[in-house]
């Protein structure tokens, strides 16, 4: 692990004591992938029903480079990651990987950070990814990074580094995708590559290592690309981990295991959603499975604690929304299902239209699903499937959104735009 001279690095509990902030960020804030509760809720005013690429934008501005990491946004600032191609005599011979903050109010690029070089031999990914696909982590003082297998890093909010950390290295299959999640002062993310199989704990003010959990994977095709959630089950916190064949929960502190789910899967790319005291975990590729998990027990639960599982236009890739006792979804291929969250019925599907990879928020009873040919179909969150709004910005995304008061911030292939 590289460290930065100590002028730069904050005492461990002055450190600690402003990432911990990143739990009480308010409704304007967007601190992390799927917003501050992690599961794509937003909770502020009515945000817009109606743009186009000319039609209530505030500004767009040119990102450099490729990425598919989420925008996140805190007081202000918004902060992506991109790679950028390095041309010695017009030859690649490797990518920039940056950090890039933005002033959500004018667009104005505030600064950029080289964290990590990539050589261009190391660089074969799947079509649809990007080198910088998983979304900064941003608090009251400092910006988390994460590359995957290229490494880790905290920033402070002026684009210093503080640390960088390659917490193991691995051999990924079609490059880096899952994000970490923030809590309790802990960085934790999955390592799900060729061979490896890991969940792994690092300390944020250091960026140490606090523990290693071996999936032990039985798994034929091991790879995977997960974001985790913490969730609280009888008062203890449970770090919630899927990837293939096997979803498993552990002691956030101690990094032991606590029950296991196996089922058929690879590839898994949406993060669980906990509502209500159910787990709702999707199982990855070929033919995805919606598995919703009681996470009450002890041990390998599988034939004894999963309420119910179903099949069929299940996603691949984005994200679920859980509100009031239904689950919403999108699959890859535009196919729209609302199911009743204790029995897995099917309350109604319908064909939305188009592809998708990124995840869907709600706001203000409305359920926005994000195509990547960037067209947003509105849907009102309801028992009857009932279209609101039509947009289009005519550029691909695969990225999430970022939302604030009254305004949206969406990332396409080129350019960042500011919707109110």
């Amino acid at each position: 692990m590289q460290r930065l001279s100590p002028s730069i690095i904050t005492t461990s509990s002055t450190f600690l004591a402003l990432v911990f902030l990143v739990s009480s960020t308010h409704a304007a804030d967007w601190p992390s992938f799927r917003g501050p509760s992690g599961d794509g809720i937003s909770t502020v005013n009515k945000l817009p029903l109606k743009w186009s690429a000319t039609a209530n934008v505030a500004w767009r501005t040119p990102v450099k480079g490729q990425g598919w990491s989420s925008p996140v946004l805190r007081n202000g600032v918004l902060y992506i990651t991109n790679a950028v191609a390095d041309n010695t005599d017009a030859v690649q011979t490797s990518y920039q990987l940056n950090t890039v903050a933005i002033d959500a109010q004018s667009g104005k690029m505030l600064w950029t950070t080289v964290v990590f070089t990539q050589p261009i031999d190391s660089a074969r990914i799947h079509s649809k990814n990007s080198h910088a696909s998983p979304t900064p982590i941003v608090t009251a003082s400092h910006v988390f990074v994460h590359f995957g297998h290229l490494g880790t890093a905290c920033l402070t909010l002026k684009g210093e580094v503080v640390w960088k950390t390659l917490a193991s290295k691995y051999s990924p299959v079609h490059g880096n995708g899952g994000t970490p999640i923030l809590h309790d002062g802990k960085l934790y993310f999955s390592v799900d590559g060729k061979v490896k199989t890991l969940v792994i704990c690092i300390d944020c003010a250091t960026g140490d290592s606090v523990w290693v959990f071996d999936r032990q994977s039985a798994a034929s095709r091991k790879f995977s690309f997960s974001t985790p959630v913490i969730i609280e089950v009888a008062g203890k916190m449970q770090l919630i981990s899927p990837a293939s064949d096997i979803v498993q929960a552990i002691d956030p502190q101690s990094g032991k295991l606590i029950w296991q789910v196996k089922y058929d899967g690879y590839s898994l790319i949406p993060k669980p959603v906990y509502h209500q005291g159910l787990l709702y975990v999707c199982t990855g590729y070929d033919k995805p499975w919606l598995y919703c998990i009681d996470p009450t027990g002890k041990g390998d639960v599988t034939d004894s604690h999963v309420r119910w599982n179903i099949q069929g236009q299940i996603p691949h890739t984005p994200s679920l929304i859980l509100d009031d006792g239904k689950v919403f979804m999108i699959s890859d291929r535009g196919i729209g299902t609302c199911l009743n969250a204790l029995t897995g019925e099917t309350i109604w599907q319908e064909r939305v239209g188009g592809n998708y990879s990124a995840s869907p928020i709600l706001n203000n009873g409305n359920i926005y699903f994000t195509s990547e040919l960037g067209d947003t179909t509105i849907i009102k969150a309801a028992d009857q499937y009932q279209v609101v709004a039509k947009n289009s910005l005519g550029q691909a995304t695969l990225a999430s959104f970022a939302v604030s008061e009254g305004v949206i911030y969406i990332r396409t292939d080129s350019h960042l735009y500011r919707i109110e």
